[in-house]
Formats: C-alpha cells, sequence, structure tokens
C-alpha cells in the first residue's frame, strides 16, 4: 500500500507540475534561461515542471501515505460502528440529494468559475441534507410498511396477495400464531398503529385480568415477528383520529385493498355490510372440526347445569359445547349421549344431545 501510494502521489505530483507549467508559460516566457531555448522552449516547460513535481510528490509521498493510512483506520472504525440501517439511509439520502443538486445546479453551469462554485456549495448543501433527512425518517424508509400502497396495488390487481391486517382481539385470542406457523395465511400482515397503541393500554390497564390479555397479545406480536417467516408490516399512519378503532380498521382495509382478520363477530357484521372482506378465526376453527351428525354417539363428561330445566353442559376437546338433554343428573360423570341436532353461528358451534338410552333389565336377562 506505501509503495503504491508513493508511485500515485509522484505521478500527481508531475501532472500538477505540468498543469501549472503550462498555465502560466507565457508569463515565463520572458525569463532569459527559457529565452534562450528557442523553439524548444515549451517542452522544456513541460519537462521541468515535470520533474519539479514528481521530485515533491515522492518527497511527500510517506507523509501522504501516513495520513491517508490514519483517515481510511479512522473511516474503517466509524463505519463498523454505525448501524447497518444508518449506512443504508445515510447512503440513499445521499444518492438523493446529490441527483437533486445536480439537476438545480445546471442553470449556474453559464455563470462561469462563479457557477461552479454555486454548483459545488449546491451539491454540499444538499448531499449534507439528503444524509440528515434519511438517517432520521430510517425506519420509515426501510420498513417494509413504506411500500404498502405499492403492495395494494399489485393485489388488487391478482399480481399478489392481498395484505391481512390484524385487529386487538384476533392478537390477544394468539391462534393467528399457529395459523401462521401452518403456512395457510398467505400475504403480508399489517399491524396498525392504532391496534398497537390499543394493546399497550390493554398491557398497562390497572386490571389484572386486561393486563395479561395485552401483555399476551404484545407477546404473541413478537413470537410472529422473531420466530415465524411471514412478512410483518406496521402502519403507523393515522387514518382518522376521530374514529374508533373498528372503524379505523374498515378504513384502513379500503385504502390498502387489505382484509381484515378478526373473530368479533360485531365487527364481522359491521365488515360486511360496509364491503370489506373479513377473515374470522372463529369461522376458520369451525370449519376444520369434525362433522357431527344427529345420530352419532359420544362420551360427554358434564360439568355444569344448562339453561332449561334438566340439561347438563360439556365439552369436546376442541371447545365445542355439548348440551345434554336430562343431563344435570349426571353433573361430574362421564355419560354416553346420542346427538340430536347441531347448531352452527358464526360465534360457534352447538351441539344439543340426548342421554344414551339403556337397556332394561328384562331386556337384559333375555339377552
Amino acid at each position: 500500500m506505501d509503495r503504491t501510494l508513493r508511485r500515485v502521489v509522484t505521478v500527481i505530483g508531475a501532472v500538477i507540475g505540468v498543469g501549472l507549467v503550462l498555465g502560466n508559460r507565457v508569463a515565463w516566457h520572458g525569463w532569459p534561461y527559457f529565452a534562450v531555448l528557442g523553439a524548444a522552449a515549451p517542452f522544456a516547460y513541460t519537462a521541468a515542471g515535470a520533474v519539479l513535481g514528481a521530485a515533491l510528490g515522492y518527497g511527500a509521498s510517506p507523509w501522504v501515505a501516513r495520513e491517508a493510512a490514519r483517515l481510511m483506520n479512522w473511516t474503517e472504525h466509524r463505519l463498523q460502528r454505525t448501524p447497518a440501517a444508518d449506512l443504508m439511509a445515510g447512503s440513499i439520502g445521499l444518492i438523493v440529494g446529490l441527483l437533486v443538486a445536480f439537476l438545480v445546479g445546471q442553470p449556474f453551469s453559464a455563470l462561469g468559475w462563479v457557477g461552479d462554485l454555486l454548483r459545488i456549495a449546491i451539491s454540499v448543501a444538499m448531499g449534507y441534507v439528503g444524509v440528515r433527512v434519511a438517517s432520521r425518517k430510517k425506519e420509515e424508509l426501510l420498513r417494509p410498511s413504506a411500500w404498502l400502497p405499492k403492495l395494494s396495488a399489485k393485489s388488487s390487481r391478482g399480481e399478489g396477495p392481498r395484505p391481512k391486517i390484524l385487529d386487538t382481539s384476533v392478537i390477544i385470542d394468539g391462534r393467528i400464531a399457529d395459523i401462521c406457523a401452518s403456512g395457510f395465511l398467505e400475504g403480508p400482515l399489517v399491524i396498525p398503529g392504532f391496534v398497537l397503541e390499543e394493546l399497550r393500554h390493554i398491557a398497562d390497564s390497572a386490571d389484572m385480568l386486561k393486563r395479561n390479555r395485552g401483555r399476551r397479545g404484545l407477546d404473541i406480536l413478537n413470537r410472529i415477528q422473531k420466530e415465524l417467516n411471514v412478512p410483518v408490516q406496521v402502519y403507523e399512519k393515522d387514518v382518522d383520529p376521530a374514529l374508533e378503532v373498528d372503524s379505523k380498521l374498515l378504513k384502513l382495509a379500503k385504502q390498502i385493498d387489505g382484509k381484515v382478520v378478526t373473530n368479533d363477530y360485531n365487527l364481522n357484521k359491521v365488515a360486511e355490510l360496509q364491503g370489506v372482506p373479513v377473515l374470522n378465526i372463529n369461522e376458520l376453527a369451525n370449519a376444520v372440526k369434525p362433522v357431527v351428525l344427529p345420530g352419532e354417539e359420544m362420551l360427554v363428561h358434564v360439568i355444569k347445569d344448562g339453561k332449561e330445566a334438566g340439561q347438563g353442559v360439556g365439552y369436546l376437546d376442541d371447545g365445542t359445547m355439548i348440551v345434554v338433554d336430562g343431563g344435570k343428573k349426571h353433573i361430574g360423570q362421564t355419560v354416553g349421549v346420542m346427538v340430536t341436532s347441531v347448531l352452527q353461528t358464526a360465534a360457534g358451534r352447538m351441539i344439543f344431545a340426548k342421554l344414551k338410552p339403556t337397556l332394561s333389565p328384562a331386556v337384559n336377562d333375555n339377552h
């Protein structure tokens, strides 16, 4: 590196010497020494300038090499300590600033050396402004949510999956993480800033139950972002401060042509009225539950009494509620039942059953 720098500095010195001589040869033509050279004077000027410049450059090359190495080490050390996001954002801002400076400085090119000075000043100023602005806006610049309108435009033309907007209830529910892990949910997940703010308020609530639900929602988001291979975008622009959270979700879905992911029954109905597509987690869970037909027999553990007289209530392993006619007297027991009907709603599924008939003692004896 030192030898290369010495050669480069020597050549630069020779070039500078030649340039100085050629630029002043008219003024030096009257010197007695050069006057006697006649026609050979221009070559003598050039050779003398080249030799003198090369000698000065070679003599100064050790100092130049030492200072250059120090500058390179300092630059490398600073770059290693600078986060990659700052470097990328600063580079983008510098490029944009210099492009703007080039366009703005073009009209000054006709002003001679004054125009050159103005163009240099504009380039320095715009480059500095570009780096500063990009560094301060690096979170928005480097986050995929900055390109949400582009993604939405593609999805509306059928070129890509539509963004899925998560509401507060589906985040706290937690099943969205398992659905994402299974690979059945396609497209970027969009988390609005007002939903994050609502989660934060719930997590800071004085009520212990609400506080635990809010913290669970934040944990679910961290799991989706860090553990699952699903693109997550945070949309920080507030849609309309005067609207409630549900109204903001629906308006945002219209703006970016996305779908709302929820398990809120009321939000589902309002979205259907406004023509906003909704992915209801409860409907998905009901769709993948095993089909139960009337007349099917099963074992149910009755845990409490029902609303009607004599009814008992039990639950299947997947959480489906079974209402057993005449099951109140069997609370705490596991009994055989026969399905009589199935009620399917957007909020869930209910199974109605009756106790499985038992054989009478006389029939048992004959058998």
